[in-house]
């Protein structure tokens, strides 16, 4: 095999797929990434046997072939590389290396062959359906923060995507919880999702997910099965296994009855809560609001430390409440209200609290309160 490929090109491709190679692995091969070159085009692909990365770039290959390298190491080299340089990718069969040469540079890496690697078969796709880049980086970024990290509760550890709606206004939602904070978000239903199964995609999957969306604009097509998803964003593919469980009943925990109405200014809101939970311990992380007729007293005791306090101006109405809650989620959610107002509807001090943007539709966040 004899490639050459552009320095540019070959580092782009190799930034997208190397990140799903885990850095430490019990199997050699999985360390590695497989390069197919074949005619005028060079494919790259690596996987970590619940998700896989294929892209197809533009390369001069005479003759064609195929190896797989350490794709650390290969990024890393390449990275390194002078900008604007050819390089040139060469192996023969009898030796078990790869020599890279640009300009100047000579490099040999080992190679293991390319027949061990492994093919994650995604099988038949039953649903298959379109999204521009923009509403599925909205749908990712928007629940994401709220994914479970606990790995006992694994059914927790993705984004759930399903069907919701009814007839009159069906959608495409997204929700993530991890027991403390729920996230949930809802497009219009794009053509040909009806009837999906709801689906738990790995926190994995949608970090790759998010990173690969370069463009906006741009559509991507989603394909899936009741074990697989595939996206597939202009050159680059990743198919991923889907997390094996059932999601839970999350529509239990919105809260319907919560009548005590906060409107505050989100910007002021987020400042203050960073200001105050400076003296916060990292353990606790509690903030306390107290809230009175248009005034929010945000205030912090931290026994080794000190306290803090914090008034702002908001518009509320109802009786006075004490509440709290985490700072740190409290920082997660406001982060995601895209307009200038935030609104709170509280209940009381021992029920969850739902965050909402006044301005941006279709998107709600749940809030457990803390003992303060």
């Amino acid at each position: 095999m004899k490639v050459t490929v552009e320095r540019s090109e070959l580092l782009r491709s190799l930034s997208h797929v190397h990140r799903v190679v885990e850095r430490r692995n019990t199997i050699a091969i999985l360390a590695n990434v497989l390069i197919r070159a074949e005619g005028a085009k060079l494919a790259l692909k690596a996987t970590d046997l619940d998700l896989e990365v294929i892209e197809v770039i533009a390369a001069e290959a005479s003759p064609g072939g195929a190896t797989t390298v350490p794709a650390h190491m290969f990024h890393d080299i390449v990275r390194k590389l002078p900008e604007g340089t050819q390089i040139v990718l060469e192996s023969s069969g009898d030796r078990a290396v790869l020599a890279i040469r640009a300009g100047r540079s000579r490099f040999t890496l080992q190679t293991l062959p390319e027949t061990d690697f492994p093919d994650l078969a995604a099988g038949e796709m039953t649903h298959s359906f379109k999204l521009t880049a923009a509403d599925l980086r909205r749908l990712i970024e928007k629940t994401q923060f709220a994914i479970s990290t606990e790995e006992t509760r694994y059914y927790l550890n993705g984004i759930y995507f399903h069907t919701a709606g009814g007839t009159q206004a069906p959608s495409l939602r997204a929700v993530a919880t991890d027991g403390h904070r729920l996230a949930q978000v809802d497009l219009p239903l794009p053509e040909g999702a009806a009837g999906m199964p709801g689906i738990i995609v790995p926190r994995k999957t949608v970090g790759e997910v998010l990173r690969l969306i370069e463009d906006g604009s741009s559509e991507v097509l989603i394909e899936l099965s009741p074990g697989k998803i595939r996206f597939t964003l202009a050159s680059v593919v990743l198919t991923s296994k889907l997390i094996d469980g059932t999601f839970p009943d999350y529509a239990r925990v919105i809260p319907v009855g919560n009548d005590k109405e906060l409107a505050v200014d989100k910007k002021e809101f987020e400042q203050a809560i960073d200001r105050v939970s400076t003296v916060s311990s990292e353990r606790g992380r509690a903030v306390k609001l107290s809230l009175s007729n248009g005034k929010l007293m945000l205030s912090v005791t931290n026994p080794d430390s000190g306290s803090a306090a914090e008034e702002i101006e908001v518009d509320y109405g109802a009786q006075p409440l004490d509440i709290g809650f985490n700072s740190r989620y409290l920082l997660d959610i406001a982060a995601q209200i895209e307009g200038e107002q935030a609104v709170l509807k509280l209940a009381d001090p021992g029920s969850p609290t739902l965050i909402q943007d006044r301005d941006a539709k279709g998107a709600l966040y749940v809030l457990m309160p803390m003992r303060v």
